[in-house]
């Protein structure tokens, strides 16, 4: 039977790599892809199961192998679960990743061990409630300079995680010199609050929030020094964007292997659905769009690994693949029939997730048009 990885793209892993993935997946499957559902149904936050990840190293996986391993494990997490795939990604992308790539070594060294456990959690903010897709201008949370503390006012929007982290990383704008700089912001600082963004239809095991800042004072000890200007933060995002599409191809993967047990399993008209040719051309497709990807997305691991990543091969990686996880959870969802709306059956968990990553780490319509800022040399916006 046709294997989900048709290219064997893992055999370009070691050895070592290879039987670390394979443990991994899985326990992520044995264990994960099952105890995700109720959490996801119930829009709640799993502590017990983000406390196992963390006992594996989840926490902090940058330093964990190549690229193509770190990349191909993304995707096994979001096969079992595209909610804790998103808190894992962000949490070391935009936290772990932040920290190490902007902070002090003091910092580092004072956040870096408990956030690679999860037993610190963490946040990254920087979209706010009228600026998201054009932030790297319109930022309008503000940071102001009194003597050795800072005093940061405004808010942000759709921050994962941002009701149980312990420490936010917010970005704001100097009010002295108008560059945007980044600071540590631990949870319980007077004039912080956090408000749980409710009856979202995806992602809903990561707790997304909105933050308040009134006057919210922080020495400078806690400003991260590499981050001065948008082009810290953009260096961050472009990593960030690649991860989703191993999100992406995490989601593929699991509709695929749904669908196609769904076919053999289920019978009608006295035969297996997988035997009518319908069904087999959706399953085909499903197939290509993951090849397509996976294919893809491999030689985004080369580019990273090289340090030759770009924002416009990231943002064509995301773009595309999110497009054509799109496509595919729309065929694995009917294939299923009324079971395929059921989140019992868990296709219909990934479709509603899959429509998030379709908009998020920058929309498709943004992420599109970069790359076509980028073939023509014309912006199609600001």
């Amino acid at each position: 039977m046709l294997p989900l990885d048709v290219l064997d793209v893992a055999a370009a892993l070691s050895a070592s790599e290879q039987a670390r993935l394979a443990e991994a997946t899985a326990w992520l499957q044995e264990r994960i892809r099952p105890a995700s559902v109720g959490p996801w149904q119930r829009d709640e936050f799993p502590r017990d199961l983000i406390a196992e990840l963390g006992e594996r190293g989840y926490g902090n996986l940058r330093q964990s192998g190549s690229e193509l391993f770190i990349g191909l494990l993304h995707a096994q997490i979001a096969r079992a679960d595209l909610s804790l795939s998103a808190f894992v990604g962000i949490h070391n992308e935009l936290v772990v990743g932040m920290i190490e790539a902007l902070g002090s070594p003091e910092q580092r060294d004072r956040l870096i061990p408990g956030l690679s456990r999860f037993t610190t959690l963490g946040a990254f903010a920087l979209t706010e409630p009228e600026h998201g897709s054009d932030i790297a201008g319109g930022l309008a949370t503000t940071a102001r300079r009194d003597g050795d503390t800072w005093v940061i006012s405004g808010a942000k929007r759709w921050i994962g995680a941002g009701t149980v982290a312990d420490v936010v990383l917010v970005w704001a704008r100097d009010e002295a010199d108008g560059v945007i700089k980044a600071f540590i912001v631990e949870a319980d600082r007077p004039g912080f609050t956090a408000t749980r963004i409710e009856h979202k239809v995806g992602l809903r095991i990561m707790q997304n929030a909105d933050l308040a800042f009134d006057d919210v004072r922080v020495p400078e000890a806690n400003r991260l020094p590499g981050a001065h200007g948008f082009a810290a933060a953009n260096r961050l995002l472009c990593d960030s964007r690649a991860w989703v599409g191993w999100q992406a191809v995490g989601a593929q993967l699991a509709a695929v292997d749904i669908a196609r047990s769904h076919a053999l399993d289920r019978r009608q008209f006295g035969r297996p659905l997988g035997a009518f040719q319908l069904v087999q051309a959706s399953l085909a497709e499903m197939f290509g769009n993951l090849t397509l990807s996976l294919g893809m997305m491999t030689q985004i691991a080369r580019t990273q690994a090289e340090g030759r990543l770009t924002m416009p091969q990231a943002a064509l990686a995301k773009s595309t693949i999110t497009r054509l996880t799109r496509e595919s959870l729309s065929l694995g969802r009917n294939l299923l029939g009324g079971n395929g709306i059921l989140s019992d059956h868990e296709m219909a968990k990934i479709f509603a997730d899959v429509e998030v990553l379709h908009t998020y780490e920058g929309t498709y319509e943004i992420n599109t048009l970069i790359v076509g800022r980028a073939a023509t040399g014309i912006s199609a916006f600001a």
